[in-house]
């Protein structure tokens, strides 16, 4: 279990393609924070890529790899999805989805040629990224009274603490803030006696 929210992922988009038979798989690995954000991403490329047999993606998620989600899309079970997934697994990888494009080239593959062809596919893109650890950060909502202004601004900038929203109203501020979860505890307990 990963307590301090380090965990591996992708800089940013990298690519890949694996030909085998006349078929070709165009592969895509990109970062992503939500399975919501992953679930847009493959709308658009089913659109972008609408002349294609199939567009199969895996995906995982969170500091700790507990949530991830494989799909065929009408490849025979476990013959795409698993195997991309797969592979984000070899690398130790969360926060990742990974697409996987295919046009039919005309030869039927297999079963094993299938597995074979998107675990090789998925890996291509991987091996083109920039690999990179990552923080996770969470949301911490506050609210306290203007004389204390000092007092958070001081701990904001101690723990290099993000503010994403904030509001002022009857002598009262209420701060969004983004914080690195390894760092949460100590900003939190320093702040709650300024807080209501």
């Amino acid at each position: 279990m990963n307590l301090n929210g380090v965990y591996r992922s992708i800089k940013s988009l990298s690519t890949g393609i694996y030909k085998e038979k006349g078929s070709k798989f165009l592969s895509f690995a990109l970062p992503v924070s939500s399975g919501e954000e992953a679930k847009e991403i493959i709308k658009q490329y089913k659109k972008q890529y609408h002349d294609a047999r199939h567009v199969c993606s895996a995906y995982m998620l969170g500091s700790e790899r507990l949530e991830s989600k494989a799909n065929d899309d009408g490849e025979p079970s476990g013959t795409a999805g698993r195997p991309i997934l797969g592979q984000i697994n070899s690398f130790g990888l969360s926060n990742i989805l990974i697409i996987v494009v295919r046009y039919f080239g005309g030869i039927l593959l297999g079963t094993g040629g299938l597995v074979q062809a998107y675990k090789q596919a998925a890996c291509e893109a991987l091996q083109n990224a920039e690999i990179i650890e990552k923080n996770e950060e969470i949301e911490v909502e506050f609210e306290f009274n203007y004389l204390k202004i000092n007092d958070i601004m001081s701990a904001i900038k101690k723990y290099e603490v993000n503010i994403v929203a904030q509001e002022y109203k009857n002598d009262f501020y209420k701060f969004k803030t983004v914080v690195q979860k390894k760092n949460n505890h100590p900003f939190v307990s320093e702040i709650k006696e300024f807080t209501l």
